[in-house]
């Protein structure tokens, strides 16, 4: 069934249609196989992260969980575990090299499946990968952000994320390379609140729920009534934390829009470069004219 339209939902449906159920508007959240694949022009590459910590392959996590004490070891492994065993996932993101619209990008989909696509330091470190593997092959950076916020079962430690993230993403706005942030339902907490309100163009799904705190917490907080479709997306297009609501079917056309107006590819701007420079030098000078009174 829809979630609130009350419409029974065939499985192959929502695939053709990109897991978008029509009776409610509403986008399903385990999507990342299926926006990848329909956003890219070819055959993704995979970006992997490996042995980047000894706790990377949850098999081999027993380093990090010594830092808890034992305190959270035997139900945080085994939510790892189930979320590896759900989503095929090493954690809650893929990074991919991807071509849109023939521009070539780096893409990292965030996987609400695993731990609600919480940011651990995992997460933290894949995304931050992804910054600097587009920094380096001088091409666009587009993240899709769909997470519940900073993963608590890690602590100050999932917290340091958010400054690491954003402190990558300043030497790609250095670099002068666009960065795109896509946010579907829900986006909230510390991903909000770090990399994904910080894109050069932050476009959002059409009735997502975007926001720090969610808004039954913000209700009892002020002891007052919220304005309706607080914390949804067009509420936030309308008051300027959002550039456009873009529908899923519509994000592939969108994003090669954007991506072609905010990026030049190297080789196309040294060329351009070289012709000025060609013309500058072979401008003829200006005849001198004298006035004659």
């Amino acid at each position: 069934m829809g979630p609130a339209g009350g419409m029974v939902l065939v499985r192959t449906m929502m695939r053709e249609k990109i897991s978008v159920d029509e009776s409610c508007k509403l986008l399903d959240q385990a999507w990342r196989p299926r926006v990848i694949a329909a956003l890219n022009d070819q055959e993704v590459k995979l970006i992997r992260v490996k042995g980047v910590f000894p706790w990377h392959r949850h098999d081999d996590a027993d380093e990090f969980f010594l830092v808890w004490k034992g305190r959270f070891s035997v139900e945080y492994r085994d939510r790892l575990s189930k979320g590896a065993e759900k989503t095929g996932l090493d954690d809650a993101v893929i990074v991919v090299r991807a071509e849109i619209e023939r521009t070539p990008v780096v893409l990292a989909v965030m996987e609400y499946a695993f731990i609600g696509g919480s940011m651990g330091v995992v997460v933290g470190e894949q995304i931050t990968r992804a910054v600097e593997a587009a920094c380096e092959a001088r091409i666009p950076l587009i993240v899709v952000s769909c997470s519940g916020g900073a993963r608590m079962q890690e602590g100050a430690l999932s917290l340091m994320q958010m400054a690491k993230i954003s402190s990558a993403l300043a030497v790609l706005d250095d670099a002068g390379l666009p960065y795109i942030s896509v946010l579907t339902h829900p986006t909230t907490g510390g991903v909000t609140a770090s990399y994904a309100m910080l894109g050069d163009m932050n476009l959002a799904e059409p009735g997502a729920l975007i926001g720090f705190a969610g808004p039954r917490v913000i209700q009892q907080t002020i002891r007052g009534e919220l304005p309706p479709g607080f914390q949804r997306s067009e509420f936030l297009l309308r008051h300027g934390m959002l550039d456009r609501v873009v529908h899923r079917r519509d994000l592939r056309g969108a994003l090669g829009s954007f991506l072609r107006f905010m990026y030049e590819p190297a080789e196309v701007a040294a060329s351009v470069e070289k012709d000025a420079a060609v013309t500058v030098q072979t401008a003829p000078e200006p005849a001198l004219v004298r006035t004659v009174r």
